[in-house]
């Protein structure tokens, strides 16, 4: 089971490779809104990032529930726990 520093730091290098950029803070409140260039295709690119990574499949309600970075680690840490 992951910790929930251990998931953020996984998650602070998967949107580092995604954003190609280094200064990103994750945050619990962290949204696309606050990411300039967060769209629907990068949205896609860290959802399969994050698969891979946890060897984890997320289904379409987990989807539709993620509205921010700490919604995305609380559903990493219940499928992995």
């Amino acid at each position: 089971m992951a910790t929930e520093a251990e998931i953020y730091a996984a998650l602070n290098e998967i949107f580092a490779d995604v954003f190609m950029r280094d200064d990103l803070k994750l945050t619990p409140a962290l949204t696309a809104k606050d990411v300039q260039g967060w769209d629907s295709f990068k949205q896609i690119e860290i959802i399969m990032a994050t698969e891979e990574r946890y060897s984890i499949k997320f289904n379409t309600r987990e989807l539709d529930s993620l509205l921010s970075v700490g919604d995305l680690v609380k559903v990493i840490g219940t499928k992995t726990a």
